[in-house]
């Protein structure tokens, strides 16, 4: 029986690990799409979406029947948990992934100012929350406390490369004021890009819980886990 649960555990995690995956390579590709405003490669990311979608519908069936049949306590409880709510954010993360491609195909077909894409930093924003996705699905497949919580820090440069746009995107229309509408839609991609940073915490947020039993939620300092460790130990 034990033997049997720890089969269905670990395939829980690999589907897991395999969805991850999947929305890594849909959100490269939709940032990847941006620079040349590849339509071909957009089009792509909205074909896989349904693929995405699908994958979290068989995550939920498989965790819900894992609940029901083998009432789960502590640590292999805490997993299951922090399962369920990874699958919940990874859909929500290749949804933002999905956003960006629709920008792109949107495009009449003109590159995008290389300028404009470089004072933005979008390459620079982009590889970051690629990073986080991967270090955060490292940190899960090796059991890693250390590389998840180190994702909270890396999400400080994501938010303030999404302020910066704002103030780079308003000079951009004082001076091409004929772009105004162009800038208010890729702004967008930086805003889907900042969110998809947030859930990306969500995801570190949920590791440490399941291998430490430490709530980080709305935890005014996640990089330090410390401090919740003790608050935890004298509840």
């Amino acid at each position: 029986m034990v033997k049997f649960v720890e089969d269905e555990l670990k395939a829980i995690r690999n589907e897991v690990l395999d969805m991850w995956a999947l929305v890594y390579d849909q959100m490269k590709n939709a940032c990847d799409a941006i620079q040349n405003v590849d339509k071909e490669k957009a089009w792509d990311v909205l074909i896989r979406e349904k693929r995405v979608n699908a994958y979290e519908l068989k995550l939920d069936c498989d965790i819900e029947d894992f609940l029901v049949l083998y009432n789960p306590v502590a640590v292999d409880m805490r997993f299951i948990v922090a399962m369920l709510k990874i699958n919940t954010d990874l859909e929500r993360i290749g949804d933002f992934a999905e956003n960006i491609a629709r920008f792109v195909i949107r495009q009449d077909g003109e590159m995008i100012d290389s300028g404009l894409l470089e004072k933005t930093r979008l390459r620079e924003m982009a590889d970051g929350v690629l990073g986080m996705l991967e270090t955060s699905r490292e940190a899960l497949e090796k059991n890693n406390i250390s590389m998840a919580n180190g994702i909270f820090e890396k999400d400080n440069l994501i938010d303030e490369i999404n302020a910066d746009a704002t103030k780079t995107l308003a000079e951009y229309i004082a001076e091409h004021p004929e772009k105004a509408e162009f800038c208010l839609d890729f702004k967008g991609v930086f805003l889907r890009l900042e969110r998809a940073g947030d859930h990306i915490t969500n995801l570190a947020e949920q590791i440490v819980f399941y291998i430490d039993a430490v709530v980080l939620k709305h935890s005014s300092d996640k990089n330090n886990t410390e401090q919740a460790i003790l608050r935890k130990a004298k509840e």
